[in-house]
């Protein structure tokens, strides 16, 4: 059975110093899965300032050297989990029946993949941008627009993840629907995380190799 890419952080959380000034694993999970998926990985010093919740006087450069290497090692298994279509979503995370979602460790981890993503707009709009400029031919031919599977995909991951908030935002009618169907939104994630991983890799294709590069530089 492959190992969970959020396995891979469990010796933070194990380590006071480090997890007090961390999200919760899931969100930081969520985090760094938004980072795998990008178009255009950032580089770590880009990123991993997203993950510091607070500053601590009680990290030494032992705790910062031992947060990055655990890190990049769980960028790593998103990214091989993607490459070998294993998947990155934490088993606690996926639907299971009786379930309250607003229960659930899948509002923690939605909520860090919809924060890395907000910073990484600029990312996304850039590959996009280059993307267009390809000749159609060289473009993946979609049965719907890009840019509404990338809506769509936002849409849900938002919704899932502050369903209080979504009920608040609709009126009766539209709530009563909205809390019918959660569960069955709830077991589309898993597929619409693909599709969002899908999408971020058809716009990589207008940009260099960024999983060759990274992975073979970082071994």
């Amino acid at each position: 059975m492959n190992t969970a890419p959020i396995d891979a952080l469990a010796q933070v959380y194990e380590n006071q110093n480090l997890h007090a000034v961390l999200p919760s694993k899931h969100e930081a999970d969520g985090m760094i899965f938004a980072v795998a998926a990008a178009p255009e990985i950032p580089m770590p010093e880009a990123w991993m300032p997203w993950l510091i919740k607070q500053s601590s006087s009680v990290m030494v450069d032992q705790d910062v050297d031992a947060l990055a290497d655990v890190l990049m090692n769980t960028l790593r298994a998103h990214l091989m989990a993607m490459r070998d279509s294993n998947p990155n979503l934490p088993s606690a995370c996926y639907f299971r029946p009786g379930i309250d979602i607003r229960q659930s460790t899948v509002t923690q981890w939605l909520t860090g993949l919809l924060y890395a993503h907000q910073q990484l707009e600029s990312v996304w709009q850039e590959a996009w941008d280059r993307y267009e400029e390809q000749p159609p031919n060289e473009q993946t031919s979609h049965a719907e627009a890009p840019e509404k599977v990338l809506a769509r995909c936002l849409k849900l991951f938002s919704t899932l993840a502050n369903v209080e908030l979504a009920l608040a935002q609709r009126n009766d009618v539209q709530k009563k629907m909205l809390q019918e169907n959660l569960p069955q939104l709830w077991q589309q994630l898993p597929a619409m995380l693909n599709e969002y991983v899908t999408l971020a890799g058809e716009l990589a294709s207008a940009l260099p190799n960024q999983f060759e590069t990274f992975t073979q530089t970082k071994t």
